[in-house]
């Protein structure tokens, strides 16, 4: 047999038809309908013998033709999916046209089942119109077409690229066949790779990878018993699989804009990655029952919301030891958005069973799970204190916690809250002693028995490793891996999220900072040199300057070059709300003076000051904070300005540009680049212009995260012996002190009897002779509590007198002052002015990451806490230093102004876009407003390399006079 595209899809076809489908012949195929009409009948004459002569399937009668064109609207209306699921009405009759998969047991539903049919067809005639366009291959159930494929041979140089294309260009969506909802998806394939589109759209039609990945990259491993992508056709497509996934994971989600009322339908096909996490999950929960930890490492951008809304409804129904694994579900999420997706998502299964519910406050979660809703979601703020309050005993109840971006958050004390509140309801028994509420405190830091835990998240730190992660063998003792991944090198490589390492722009900051005073004081060298960077990066002229830079590269290569089909957004990230709101107003103000059509949204939690007013989002832009996220989407708004918040978990494909002016470093800085990574059909790129960070930093923030982040040893139980010893050591608490706080607080006692214990300690605290000594103990004391309540979750045992000591510790730490430390910089502001400031463009670059496993080291349990003498230094070699460290620029002389003033400034407001378009209209009078405001611009640029022509410019005004008429002179008369 040759190997060429005919053979693939015989071959596609024989292992269709071995494994449950059956072949059928294309002349069965009704264009007009975009049915297979034969099997249709065949079908409902099998199960619905009823209908045949009601429906008229026998014949070609005007009865036949009408319930065709009913069946037809339904699925234009509706989809396909939609009508295998729930069928359709028709006039007196009630139509089913697909039968679900059985419980076991249930005879007549496996009966059913088996009457569906499975049929695939070679080189469909689709058109009526034109009768010889035909495609490869067309899969049906019961006469209804689901998928559609394209198939291409690497042997004869054609890939799945081709197939891709042969879609947009040659198969008209028009055609009903290719109608939205028509089909499930379409599927373009060679026999390596596979791609899908579930909206044929021609030009602008959307393919997503189906690959299983290879290495934690894109592609898939090779196949010792057939083609690399023979899993698609083989498994997922199995007539048993591809009945699971019409009735569990595909659907038509429509969304309705709350300003707009406009509505938007997009169909839903799980990625490769989606349904094999489920599935591998659900598969563990029906082997195992409650009581597991999962952690799953998914990419930011790769689809987590619907993974989880998917796992979440068929946790509600997966089976262990013949019955339900587990009585509710309970999604942990700070995203509002998972919420609206879950219910969609479930409103369209045929379980309508599977109910929602949002528990805000703590009356609403006991009243849920009394009730025994099935999926209750509540917010990662609120899970520690609603869980307190959830109902009595549920120990005889079994739950799932699916928790949204798990981190460390959801370990000590929040899991502690949850723990005791399913277990026990917090209630303590009556003849309860302190030994038994200590060991239920202990019992309920446990993971619980009767609860599994799903931990979602794409950056997972040491602790979430070791709390959720699978244990293995590494090195010398015990690793923790997640129990699925789908990396960042997968998703990037695939191009299914976009790499925002790929155009990297550093812009470092160059200012000479000059002394104000004829003394030389002394000040402390480390604090002295944090301030005089706050001071020059938070300087106006500092910030104006950044925010042109901003706002001209917006302009210039974002809009100009169309990017995202001429719909992109930017995000400005700051590092504090005062500077936020700073750069809001220098950028508003930018915008307004370059005449463009956009404006800036700013976004920030709280009331703050702002040149003697108080200011909120909703008074600065106009319009309530809960708009934001939708305002950003709609002209004239373009750039969004943010201090902490839209930095994690803010979902928005057209966000394609971010400019970062804050110090960024590990998961933080993983977590707010990757706001730039979500897909869209015409995105292709982003951008990063980084004020702050080197390529460095940012290489080294990614680095554990590109492929699957293993842990490379458990933290040792041991270091917390080590530590109880040192703090035994300094003598500031005795072990009655301890236990007797530990039985006054348990017994809930006033506070007065409880800080006199408290108070003592304190006084031993204050008069230990050495300074150092106070900050190890407090160093110490932190340390314990933070290492006890993480391990206390993961242990397989307890110490009471551990527990004890963390409550004792808990309340002690916040009663410790300080250590005293005079601020030997202080004042050090007063005493120096900035001379000039300038940033310097580098080469946009590609962070390349390094191709190993991310390895993370366990949690650190040293308290490290002494304190550092301050290194005392003159002002003028503070700034010496400084200057070195951060000017590096070519300070000015005569030449140099000469050469400003008959060269450079000339050309530069020559190239001024405002001041071209004014020339070009040959209005005089208008060029040379417009001019002005150019050359005002250049000048006020020269703070960065001439203090001194700048200075001259704003305070001499017959200087100013005499160089504008210069420069209008050289440039107007020079303009064509």
């Amino acid at each position: 047999m040759r190997l060429n595209e005919e053979s693939l899809e015989t071959l596609v076809v024989r292992q269709m038809v071995e494994n449950g489908w059956e072949e059928r012949a294309v002349t069965d195929f009704e264009p007009a309908y975009a049915i297979d009409l034969p099997q249709l009948a065949a079908f409902i004459e099998a199960t619905q013998p009823d209908l045949v002569d009601a429906l008229s399937l026998k014949a070609a009668t005007p009865t036949r033709h009408e319930f065709l064109s009913r069946l037809q609207g339904e699925i234009t209306r509706n989809g396909v999916v939609h009508v295998l699921r729930k069928g359709v009405d028709h006039r007196q009759h009630h139509v089913d046209f697909f039968f679900p998969t059985p419980t076991p047991g249930n005879s007549n539903a496996a009966q059913l089942f088996a009457a569906n049919r499975f049929t695939i067809t070679r080189q469909v005639h689709y058109s009526v119109t034109a009768a010889g366009l035909s495609l490869d291959l067309v899969a049906f159930i019961n006469g209804l077409p689901v998928f559609t494929f394209e198939l291409k041979n690497n042997i004869t140089k054609q890939t799945f690229d081709d197939a891709v294309e042969q879609y947009k260009r040659d198969r008209d969506p028009r055609e009903l066949l290719f109608q939205f909802g028509r089909c499930v998806a379409h599927f373009a394939l060679d026999d390596q790779q596979a791609r899908f589109c579930t909206h044929l759209k021609g030009k602008q039609s959307w393919f997503l990878p189906f690959d299983k990945g290879w290495n934690d990259g894109a592609g898939n491993p090779p196949n010792p018993d057939g083609l690399k992508t023979d899993y698609l056709w083989r498994q997922i497509l199995s007539p048993a699989s591809l009945a699971n996934i019409v009735e569990n994971y595909a659907q038509i989600v429509t969304t309705k804009n709350p300003r707009t009322g406009r509505k938007t339908s997009s169909q839903i096909f799980p990625r490769y990655h989606q349904l094999d996490v489920v599935r591998k999950l659900l598969a563990d929960v029906e082997a195992a029952g409650a009581g597991r930890r999962y952690l799953i490492q998914h990419s930011a951008g790769s689809g987590k919301s619907n993974s989880i809304a998917w796992l979440a409804h068929q946790l509600t129904e997966a089976k262990h030891g013949g019955g339900n694994a587990f009585g509710s579900v309970i999604v942990v999420t700070d995203r509002v958005i998972l919420d609206s997706q879950l219910k969609e998502t479930i409103k369209s299964f045929m379980q309508v069973g599977s109910t929602v519910v949002h528990a805000d406050r703590s009356g609403d979660l006991r009243k849920a799970i009394e009730a025994g809703r099935k999926i209750i979601i509540t917010t990662v703020q609120k899970f520690p204190y609603i869980l307190d309050d959830i109902g009595k005993d549920h120990r005889d109840r079994t739950f799932a916690i699916v928790i949204d971006e798990a981190h460390s958050s959801q370990g000590g004390k929040a899991a502690a809250a949850v723990s005791m509140a399913l277990a026990t309801g917090g209630a303590a028994e009556d003849d309860e002693t302190v030994e038994d509420t200590i060991n239920r405190i202990i019992e309920s830091k446990k993971m619980l028995p009767n609860a599994s835990y799903f931990a979602f998240t794409a950056t997972p730190k040491n602790k979430t490793l070791q709390m959720f992660g699978e244990p293995f063998p590494y090195e010398a003792g015990t690793g923790y891996r997640p129990f699925h991944s789908y990396t960042m090198k997968q998703a990037t490589q695939e191009r299914f999220i976009v790499d925002v390492l790929e155009n990297f722009t550093p812009v470092p900051s160059y200012y000479k900072l000059m002394k104000t005073i004829e003394d030389d004081p002394e000040f402390d060298t480390r604090r002295a040199s944090k301030k005089l960077r706050a001071f020059v990066e938070g300087n106006e002229h500092a910030i104006r300057l950044k925010a042109e830079i901003m706002v001209d590269h917006f302009h210039s290569q974002v809009i100009a070059k169309h990017k995202i089909g001429g719909q992109a957004r930017a995000m400005v990230v700051t590092s504090t709300i005062p500077r936020c709101i700073e750069y809001f107003h220098a950028i508003s103000a930018y915008l307004a003076e370059r005449k463009s059509p956009y404006k800036a949204i700013v976004a920030f939690s709280g009331e703050h000051e702002y040149k003697g007013f108080e200011v909120t989002e909703a008074s600065l832009n106009g319009f309530p904070s809960k708009e934001i996220a939708d305002q950003i989407r709609e002209d004239p708004y373009r750039i969004l300005v943010c201090a902490d918040k839209f930095q994690t978990g803010y979902d928005e494909p057209l966000l394609h540009t971010m400019y970062v002016d804050k110090t960024l470093s590990s998961v933080k800085a993983v977590q707010t680049l990757s706001r730039l990574n979500r897909a869209h059909p015409a995105k292709h790129d982003a951008f990063v212009l980084d004020f702050a960070n080197t390529a460095e930093d940012i290489e080294r923030a990614f680095a554990p995260y590109y492929r699957t982040t293993v842990l490379s040893q458990e933290t040792d139980p041991n270091k917390l012996h080590d530590l109880v010893n040192e703090l035994n050591g300094y003598g500031i608490y005795t072990p009655e002190t301890v236990e007797r706080f530990a039985e006054l607080y348990l017994a809930g006692v006033d506070r007065e009897q409880l800080d006199p214990l408290l108070d003592s300690c304190v006084a031993e605290y204050i008069e230990m002779s050495e300074e150092d000594d106070q900050v190890a103990f407090k160093g110490l004391a932190k340390a314990f509590t933070r290492t006890y309540n993480f391990l206390s979750t993961v242990l397989p045992f307890g110490s009471p007198q551990w527990e004890k000591l963390s409550i004792f510790l808990d309340h002690l730490i916040p009663k410790l002052p300080a250590p005293r430390e005079d601020d030997l910089s202080a004042g050090i502001l007063e005493t120096i002015d900035m001379e000039s400031y300038r940033v310097e463009k580098r080469e946009s670059m590609k962070i390349a990451l390094a191709d190993d496993e991310g390895e993370l080291a366990p949690v650190p349990a040293a308290g490290g806490g002494h304190v550092t003498d301050p290194e005392l230094e003159r002002l003028s070699s503070i700034l010496q230093t400084f200057n070195d460290q951060f000017g590096n620029i070519k300070w000015t002389d005569a030449d140099r102004v000469q050469r400003l003033i008959t060269e450079e400034i000339p050309r530069k407001v020559a190239a001024d876009e405002s001041y071209r378009n004014a020339m070009a209209n040959n209005d005089p009078a208008n060029a040379r407003v417009e001019h002005d405001r150019a050359l005002a611009r250049v000048m006020l640029a020269l703070v960065s390399d001439d203090t001194e022509l700048f200075k001259q410019f704003s305070d001499n005004e017959g200087f100013k006079r005499w160089l504008s008429d210069a420069v209008f002179r050289s440039t107007y008369e020079e303009s064509p």
